[in-house]
């Protein structure tokens, strides 16, 4: 936790990152920010799709069409804190020489969404009246 809370520093300092260590070659430097902004694009269709299931099923019982909304919506911020922390400590890593870190995050995230589409299916195969 002290380390999350030391990136967190960082985010809004990057120029703080280059005192760590040597330079990386540059590609994977840029790498490590377009997978970043990949990290963003899920973010945001994550966001996206939370706000289309509360605003486009307004026939979805409430507790479903909200509990799904806000499932949708609190992944894409995860995901969006997590694309930044990521790529700070990846690039702290590069300037290093370490292995780059490990997460868990990509497979909660594709549990989270698993859960989600499989809730919509049952939503649809049941049918969503209420």
């Amino acid at each position: 936790m002290i380390e999350f809370a030391r990136n967190v520093r960082l985010w809004f300092a990057p120029q703080e990152v280059r005192k760590v260590g040597g330079t990386p070659d540059y590609r994977f430097s840029l790498a490590n920010e377009r997978t970043f902004l990949a990290w963003l694009r899920t973010a945001l269709a994550l966001i996206g799709g939370g706000f289309a299931v509360d605003q486009f099923l307004p026939d979805l019982r409430w507790g479903w069409r909200v509990g799904l909304a806000l499932a949708l919506l609190a992944a894409g911020v995860l995901c969006s804190l997590r694309a930044v922390n990521h790529w700070v400590r990846c690039e702290q890593a590069m300037r290093r020489g370490e292995d780059l870190p490990v997460s868990r995050f990509p497979a909660l995230l594709s549990i989270a969404v698993a859960v989600v589409a499989i809730a919509m299916v049952l939503v649809v195969l049941v049918g969503w009246e209420g």
